[in-house]
């Protein structure tokens, strides 16, 4: 099975989110399983110093106006060969991927997200430049949305999957940029890439291609219906037979507390005892006071309205008097940073609210905090209550996507036993009222030391690893030559 994995970012060379988690995680999964897979990525400023030195592959005209070059490297610790998109115009600036430093999407987004889309479907056919040709592309959300258009345009055999990581960011652009996409007008329409009188790349990857799999097996449910739907859940409902969910899986030896670059002392399920040292370095990191016993509770995420930070906003002052500590560490809506960085000035001591992205810092919050909370109004997988799992830091998620598929609830018996399949605590609905007395269940169960390590070991238990998740996405591959 020939693969080529076109995606908008990879884990470690550019990350803003699980995308490039999934996307540096994957292909390592799919290579052990004996899939010849190749990466296509845009060669952003200072990728090309991350990895070892390029070899030229030549030079591609995409559009009229819009020339690139090719290099070909390997995925940094992996063998995997790595093909970088560089044209300097388009990706060489400052900023992350998708937006300028001042926060706002670069305008020519439908061009650069255009020229990554028309490469990997010219370099998934048969080219002057590599002397290989795929079998399957495997696009990832709207950035990649146009292969599949591309590859129908060329008449080209090359089957193609689309991964929705989240429907919620679409790629919706004004129609003039059809002509500059060299896309089809007769193709402007509902039965085709037009959404809502937008040039939509999102729409584009949903209509074309053969297969449609996204990160959890309930996300694919709930994209079919119109609260998850995001105004695609008609399409869906029509592509249902072609749509698979598949639950993301972690980076086991990224994410090992037994051997953690990032960690001060390391643990595992049978020699628990080290992540309480773990801990008690974080607080002083954080300028928390210094209390073994107090619950810790941790967020790292980004902070957006869909990841329900609010409501934990809501009853932090409650937590806090019932002494529970708060440790956060994300960015994103200016409101909400400055909402827990006002929170940790009125709880000094109590609250540490660190802004922006830091991955040492991440690990070392999975691993020292008590309980993780992960509220989210959606979630299409998250991977942070899988660290957390794997952490033995007991998540408390929303009952939605893939944190209903990964985490298990429950509570102890009449006879004072725990379930053996309770890995967590899930909430019964999205209120702050209900996030407040589900934390609340987990704080006296945190006080009962018992208890608290049989559900940490559970916990630990979990296979979170993608080797499941990469051979039912090898499956969906061979099953589409089968139609």
């Amino acid at each position: 099975m020939r693969l080529l994995f076109v995606t908008s970012e990879v884990f470690p060379l550019i990350k803003t989110g699980g995308l490039a988690d999934v996307s540096g995680a994957l292909p390592i999964a799919l290579r052990s399983l004996g899939v010849d897979i190749h990466i296509v990525l845009p060669a952003y400023r200072g990728i090309r110093s991350q990895c070892t030195p390029a070899k030229r592959l030549g030079g591609l005209k995409v559009f009229n106006d819009i020339d690139c070059e090719l290099y070909q490297t390997t995925l940094p610790g992996t063998n995997i060969p790595l093909i970088l998109v560089d044209q300097p115009a388009l990706y060489d600036r400052d900023g992350s991927p998708y937006h300028h430093p001042q926060h706002g999407d670069w305008q020519d987004n439908p061009l650069r997200f255009g020229v990554l889309s028309k490469v990997a479907a010219i370099l998934a056919n048969k080219n002057n430049l590599l002397d290989w040709q795929a079998d399957v592309v495997h696009c990832n959300d709207w950035q990649t949305g146009l292969v599949p258009y591309y590859l129908k345009q060329m008449g080209s055999s090359v089957k193609s999957a689309f991964s929705i990581h989240n429907i919620a960011f679409q790629g919706n652009f004004h129609p003039d940029w059809r002509h500059r996409l060299t896309l089809n007008d007769r193709d402007f329409q509902p039965e085709g890439y037009e959404f809502f009188g937008h040039v939509s790349f999102m729409k584009a990857g949903l209509y074309y291609a053969d297969a449609l799999c996204t990160v959890s097996p309930t996300y694919a449910r709930e994209i079919q219906t119109e609260q998850f739907g995001f105004g695609f859940q008609g399409l869906l409902q029509h592509r249902a037979r072609a749509l698979t969910g598949i639950l993301n899986g972690i980076d086991t030896q990224a994410w090992d507390p037994s051997q953690d670059v990032h960690l001060p002392v390391h643990y595992s399920e049978k020699k628990l005892g080290n992540k309480a040292k773990v801990k008690q370095i974080l607080q002083e990191e954080l300028g928390l006071n210094k209390d073994a016993n107090c619950p810790l509770l941790g967020v790292v995420s980004r902070l957006t309205h869909q990841k329900g930070l609010d409501l934990l906003l809501e009853i932090a002052q409650a937590l806090i008097e019932q002494g529970c500590q708060l440790a956060i560490l994300g960015g994103g809506e200016p409101k909400l940073e400055q909402d827990f960085l006002g929170l940790m000035q009125r709880y000094p001591g109590k609250v540490s609210a660190t802004i922006g992205y830091n991955e040492p810092l991440s690990h070392r919050m999975m691993a020292g905090v008590d309980i993780f909370v992960m509220p989210s109004r959606f979630e299409p997988c998250g991977l942070n209550q899988m660290y957390g799992l794997r952490y033995g830091t007991i998540p408390v998620v929303a009952n939605t996507g893939g944190l209903a598929d990964s985490v298990s609830g429950g509570t102890v018996t009449e006879d004072g036993k725990l379930p053996h399949n309770m890995t967590g605590f899930v909430l019964p609905e999205n209120t702050a009222s209900t996030l407040l007395v589900t934390l609340q269940q987990a704080i006296r169960m945190h006080a009962n030391f018992g208890h608290w390590q049989q559900l940490q070991k559970q916990a630990m238990k979990q296979d979170v690893s993608w080797k499941t998740s990469a051979k039912h996405y090898l499956t969906l591959y061979q099953r589409m030559f089968k139609h």
